[in-house]
């Protein structure tokens, strides 16, 4: 029985003890500046001088529009297995989508209906 465990005690001190050791070192070798200098706080955009200030608000809907991208773009992460593997998985795989797709419809549906991805 104590063989059967030893593999997965062993991994599992190795994952406490790998972010362990590399915090520690982290912390015993950090690498300090001696001065700091103006331009360590100074905005930096792909060597470009920026225009303006550098901290301006976005409206919420760009947001909203961005986490509607992730949903369907997971979504395609999602459907591309599940279309590979269409024969091994029958009918009933086809019904499972389905089901998935109606989810999604319904949400897409709901956030046109609340306006959330209508331009002004």
């Amino acid at each position: 029985m104590t063989e059967q465990w030893a593999p997965t005690v062993l991994f599992l001190l190795l994952c406490f003890a790998a972010p362990v050791g590399m915090l520690t070192a982290a912390a015993l070798l950090r690498v300090k500046a001696k001065r700091n200098s103006a331009a360590k706080y100074d905005t930096y955009e792909c060597g470009e001088e920026p225009d303006g200030n550098a901290w301006i608000q976005f409206h919420p809907r760009y947001y909203v529009v961005a986490l509607i991208f992730v949903l369907f773009d997971v979504e395609a992460v999602f459907m591309f297995p599940w279309a590979v593997q269409l024969r091994e998985f029958g009918v009933m795989g086809l019904v499972d989508m389905g089901i998935f797709l109606a989810i999604l419809l319904l949400g897409w549906l709901y956030a046109i209906r609340k306006g959330a991805i209508k331009w002004q």
